[in-house]
């Protein structure tokens, strides 16, 4: 792929001029958007749309507010538009630009802001937390006797949270005057509009409710978004500005105000295809060449160029799980008028459009709402329904514990579908990397984990889960992976046993992720040559182990289980338990995540953190020496 961006030289030559401020604004915000899609394009994902619709604000307050305040503290709350936060960061010589082309690469810039990253001061991409965040940047400056000016960036769609309006309540009466809110409203969350997914209503007035002097403005003119910074500066009060902005704004054919009522936004995630970009970028340097020349000034501006490689394809056979949910989970309802799908804001990412279509009256969109979504689910169970919850695993069974906790004591049943579950995708980072879920859902009263490994075993696993009368969580793999030779095991179920992919001596390898699992097999080719033969076999039940399955199967072996997520209050743990009750000759050791996990490439991070099949491998025959 042929790619186009801004060097450096042409930032600081622009930086230099004395020009007029919103112009200066203007070109920086257009440049940026070049270098944003390069940067995307070079990682194979980011957020485009978002981006765009917060590139102006952020540069307006990176380079024109922090003139203004002995220390400004700014910070986008939603994290998911870091692609325009770095680049604004490098533009300002905030952040070395040769990062420009390590977007969600191991040793550059991680898929959401991160405090390891230079002039990143606080980590963000679980939403709703900016403004408690602000509250605490202001109290522990006024406690050091320090003037500060904090400005956090929120999502319109973000503000769905309840810890948004919870942080609200205090704001005027504790006077943090230091605090303004921006509200990136472009109308959309993910791939859809707020109004269709939870309509927020009048934001300006709920906001005003709180106390807090709010302004509205157009997001996308900082002349107008100045005016409105310097009204709020001047009520002497805590402040929000309700910036209307566009999504994908810069480029008319992203502008998803164009969209049709129901239509989806195709520029919210990931990255775009050659003729894409190629009108994108035209588009873009079009529009500063005519402001330079309209406005007379001396800048020369180039682009340049760069090839990226393109990656090799996989021809193996690969599965898709979401795909097989997808069809799966209509498929169920059709039979079952009781089963109700809940969603939280994530239908394209939980293979929920077909089930919206065709059962619209047993959909319910909850918006980022997870507490809400859960709590729902437990009084839908009451009444007789199935509910199935959807989200991310490592929102949904983070942010919602304790109402999951609650719905389990009531004695009712409902099924919990987590996808981006374990290590992989690493892109976005450890905000959205689902690793200590099993550890969160353990300790819940009837409660069966399960995992499945192959698109046959989605289909059964889904229909056990509405035949069981426990609740159930379902931890699902959202990237495809290769299948092993022996296939067809792998599309049987029999709870609480393991299903042997491949048989050996001595050495028993037990994992329950796909991703991992595909490692572990390859590891085995480098085995042999060490005259090593693991067992390995693929294990669907993550809280649950039939006593016969363990004394035919593990019994005399030395048993290595391989985690996806990290070893404290993973699967190891569970089994271990199970197998200490019984009379067994069973040496257990434990590969897994020890530290919270990075952000790169999937090969980068499988490596890093041991679970490569390369290093697999290498720590087997170390166990196995010690």
């Amino acid at each position: 792929m042929k790619l186009s961006y801004v060097e450096s030289k042409y930032f600081e030559e622009l930086l230099s001029l004395e020009i007029n401020p919103i112009l200066k604004n203007k070109l920086i915000s257009d440049m940026c958007r070049i270098n944003i899609l390069y940067m995307i394009c070079c990682a194979g994902s980011g957020h485009i749309g978002s981006s765009f619709s917060s590139i102006d604000i952020m540069n307006w307050a990176l380079g024109e507010l922090s003139k203004k305040y002995e220390k400004l503290y700014f910070f986008s709350s939603k994290g998911h538009d870091a692609p325009a936060l770095y680049n604004s960061l490098i533009a300002y010589g905030k952040l070395n630009f040769s990062l420009l082309n390590k977007l969600r690469k191991i040793d550059g810039l991680p898929g959401h802001p991160d405090i390891n990253t230079p002039n990143i001061f606080t980590n963000t991409g679980s939403l709703g937390m900016g403004i408690s965040k602000s509250k605490g940047i202001i109290k522990a400056n006024r406690l050091k006797g320090l003037n500060s000016k904090v400005i956090v960036l929120t999502g319109d769609g973000e503000l769905q949270e309840g810890q948004i309006w919870e942080s609200l309540n205090r704001v005027s009466q504790e006077e943090l005057n230091e605090l303004i809110i921006v509200v990136d409203n472009n109308k959309f969350q993910s791939d859809r509009t707020v109004k269709i997914t939870s309509d927020l209503g009048d934001i300006e007035n709920k906001f005003k409710s709180f106390g807090i002097e709010t302004v509205s403005c157009d997001g996308n003119s900082v002349e107008e978004f100045s005016k409105a910074f310097e009204k709020i500066e001047s009520s002497n009060k805590p402040g929000a500005i309700i910036a209307n902005t566009i999504k994908g704004f810069g480029v008319s054919f992203m502008h998803g105000d164009l969209l049709n009522e129901g239509e989806f936004y195709k520029f919210h995630s990931g990255s775009i295809a050659q003729e894409i970009f190629d009108k994108a970028i035209l588009e873009l340097n079009n529009k500063i060449s005519k402001s330079i020349n309209g406005s007379k000034i001396k800048f020369d501006f180039k682009l340049s160029f760069y090839d990226l490689p393109d990656i090799a394809k996989n021809n193996n056979i690969q599965q898709n799980l979401l795909s097989s949910y997808s069809n799966s989970i209509v498929n169920e309802a059709g039979k079952n008028k009781k089963i109700i799908a809940l969603d939280g804001d994530l239908i394209l990412d939980t293979g929920l459009i077909e089930f919206e279509k065709k059962f619209p009256e047993r959909f319910i969109e909850c918006g980022i709402a997870e507490q809400d979504m859960v709590s729902q689910a437990g009084t839908l169970a009451k009444e007789g329904f199935i509910p199935i919850v959807h989200s991310f695993s490592s929102f949904l069974t983070a942010r919602p514990n304790e109402q999951i906790y609650n719905n389990s004591t009531e004695e009712t049943k409902v099924i919990y579908s987590g996808f981006l579950a374990g290590l992989l995708p690493s892109g976005p980072g450890h905000s959205h990397q689902a690793v200590r879920d099993i550890a969160s859902m353990s300790g819940m009263h009837n409660l069966e984990m399960i995992q499945p490994n192959s698109e046959k075993q989605v289909e059964k696993l889904l229909k056990y889960s509405l035949e069981s009368p426990n609740n159930i969580y379902i931890r699902f793999c959202s990237i495809p992976f290769e299948l092993p030779d022996n296939f067809d095991e792998l599309s049987k179920i029999r709870k609480g046993y393991g299903n042997t992919i491949s048989d050996g001596k001595d050495i028993c390898v037990i994992t329950y992720s796909p991703t991992i699992l595909s490692e572990a097999i390859k590891s085995k080719s480098l085995l042999l040559k060490n005259d090593i033969n693991p067992k390995i076999i693929s294990m669907p039940w993550l809280n649950t182990f039939d006593n016969n399955w363990i004394i035919n199967e593990l019994n005399n072996f030395h048993l290595i289980i391989i985690e996806d997520h990290y070893i404290e209050g993973g699967v190891a743990e569970k089994l271990a338990l199970a197998i200490s009750k019984l009379d067994l000759n069973i040496k257990i050791d434990v590969i897994g995540i020890t530290e919270v996990p990075k952000s790169g490439t999937n090969q980068e991070i499988l490596d890093y953190h041991g679970l490569s099949y390369k290093k697999i491998s290498e720590k087997i025959m170390g166990l196995i020496k010690t």
